[in-house]
């Protein structure tokens, strides 16, 4: 494909946008960064060529007006943010621009949640059940119709929970995909997380790349990916990868993209399209060589995909690591004092040394990608580079990334979703697993480490506010109050909802300690508070 003297504008930030310039540095195209508030001085601004101010990375008539400004022909959306807009991607082929990503009308297609499960019953591809909550029963997920990444879905175990957690889920899709469409799905307890990474051009052909398993999550999000997935046997992957495709070919996909499923046993479901490139996109390409960036331009440039072969080797395992409590997972902005990033491994960085992790954005650091000849040498790799890593002047995931990569349910590929309800962070680790015929997704009853119900954990995690002998219920961490449910005077119980925070477009509900009567309330609607703000009084007989 051409390179030199085109250039291409990234309408996203940190991580993604600088994993992306390298590839358009490789291939001799200028880059162009643009700043949304507070990212001024961020990482992805210094490594770009140009960088444009824009007032929200969410403003597509900014975003447009900046590819234009700074002669960028090329628009590449990353993750998150508008990546999965298709009145974006109008807006950007509108104004005469490449777009590198699917086709509106596909995005509109796929991205729609409830549209994509009608499209897969078209192609014979299976999905969960959806419906009234009635119609379900419980425990069921709420989840946004027009967005992915963890944010706007709630897990509702009771009746009672049911307004709560549409209202909280409508909220934070609305905050981060600006579309608050909510609806209920069929729960899985125990499921496997395993996507197909797609990529299709406009010719009619849908490739997959290969299958990577994304079972180990918080907050409905992933901390750590593999591929291949492991314990799963040929058939059922080919089964994966045959749905994948068909889903593809249907919504008329091009680029690439990432098909998810939920297995359950022998059974698959399909999930959802994501119409954009993943997180975890890296070990795709340490297993197969290719570099999925620039099969985007390729296609986007209009070449055929056609002769594309995968010849994956080898396992891939990537970790994220994150400025978040290492127990609890809630978000803990600061500045970069310190930073070694290890040598052995791909890195692809969002900060360096002396950079801040703001509370707007994601608080992600850094992904640590490990390659070896089988599961055990790369989980050996990444073991040893989080050892080198450090981070100092912030609190990070990064204890809880060593304790998970050392951990022998783990070692075992003993994975689920709720792997971290069975293994609360940092617990005692049970004894070693023997290898052997049990390495798979196999259910795990192990003695030794104290286990909580899913429950209880994201109970923990909701909780986060602390109270002392003085009864006041301080912030978790920094953020804005976007709901205050209880007045002076209120009787409340143990685990009762108190105070509604955003932080990073994610919701955390800070909840009463103990029963307790509200002496007072210290905080109002819109107010932004940091870690330690007292947000509430409690008083006990």
């Amino acid at each position: 494909m051409g390179g030199r003297g085109r250039a291409l504008l990234v309408a996203n930030r940190g991580e993604i946008a600088v994993r992306i310039f390298s590839t358009c540095r490789r291939l001799g195209i200028r880059t162009v960064a643009v700043a949304g508030p507070g990212d001024e001085r961020a990482l992805h601004t210094r490594v770009a060529d140009e960088t444009v101010p824009v007032a929200s990375y969410l403003d597509a008539g900014a975003l447009v007006g900046a590819a234009h400004g700074s002669g960028a022909e090329l628009v590449h959306p990353g993750y998150g943010f508008l990546a999965e807009s298709a009145a974006f991607a109008e807006a950007v082929v509108g104004a005469g621009l490449t777009w590198i990503g699917p086709p509106p009308e596909a995005l509109r297609r796929g991205g729609d949640k409830l549209e994509a499960k009608r499209i897969a019953a078209t192609a014979d591809v299976p999905t969960l059940e959806t419906g009234a909550p009635a119609e379900l029963g419980f425990p069921l997920l709420v989840k946004a119709a027009g967005g992915g990444g963890g944010r706007g879905m709630r897990v509702v175990e009771r009746e009672e929970d049911l307004e709560g957690a549409l209202e909280a889920a409508a909220r934070e899709a609305e905050a981060a995909f600006g579309d608050g469409t909510v609806y209920c799905e069929r729960y899985l307890a125990q499921p496997r997380h395993v996507e197909v990474q797609l990529v299709g051009d406009r010719h009619g052909t849908v490739v997959a790349l290969g299958e990577r398993d994304c079972s180990v999550q918080r907050r409905h999000q992933k901390v750590v990916e593999e591929a291949p997935p492991p314990g799963l046997s040929p058939g059922l992957r080919a089964r994966l990868a045959g749905h994948a495709v068909a889903f593809g070919r249907a919504v008329g996909y091009e680029s690439a993209g990432t098909a998810e499923f939920l297995v359950d046993g022998d059974d698959v479901f399909f999930l959802e399209l994501n119409g954009r490139i993943q997180v975890e996109h890296p070990v795709t390409e340490a297993v197969t060589g290719l570099d999925v960036v620039e099969l985007q331009l390729r296609v986007a440039e209009g070449e055929s995909l056609a002769g594309l072969r995968p010849a994956p080797a080898g396992h891939a395992v990537e970790a994220r690591l994150y400025a978040e409590d290492p127990r609890t997972f809630l978000p803990q902005p600061g500045l970069v004092r310190r930073l070694r990033l290890p040598a052995g491994v791909r890195v692809d960085a969002g900060v360096e040394e002396g950079d801040e992790v703001g509370g707007g954005y994601d608080p992600m650091i850094a992904k640590l990608i490990a390659h070896g000849a089988d599961r055990a040498e790369a989980l050996d790799r990444l073991a040893a580079a989080l050892g080198e890593t450090v981070v100092e002047g912030m609190t990070t995931n990064l204890p809880f990334l060593r304790w998970l990569v050392a951990h022998p349910a783990f070692r075992a590929a003993a994975l689920s979703t709720d792997f971290l309800s069975r293994f609360p962070p940092l617990s005692a680790a049970p004894p070693a697993l023997p290898a052997g015929p049990w390495d798979g997704g196999w259910r795990l009853n192990l003695p030794g480490a104290p286990s909580l119900a899913a429950l209880q954990v994201e109970a923990a995690a909701r909780t986060g506010g602390a109270a002392g002998l003085d009864g006041q219920v301080t912030a978790p961490m920094p953020g804005k109050v976007i709901e205050v449910l209880v007045e002076t005077g209120a009787q409340v119980e143990s685990h009762e909802p108190l105070v509604v925070l955003e932080a990073m477009k994610m919701e955390q509900v800070v909840s009463a300690p103990y029963d307790a009567t509200v002496g007072a309330v210290e905080v109002a609607v819109g107010e932004q508070v940091t870690t330690g703000t007292v947000l509430v009084t409690l008083e006990t007989p």
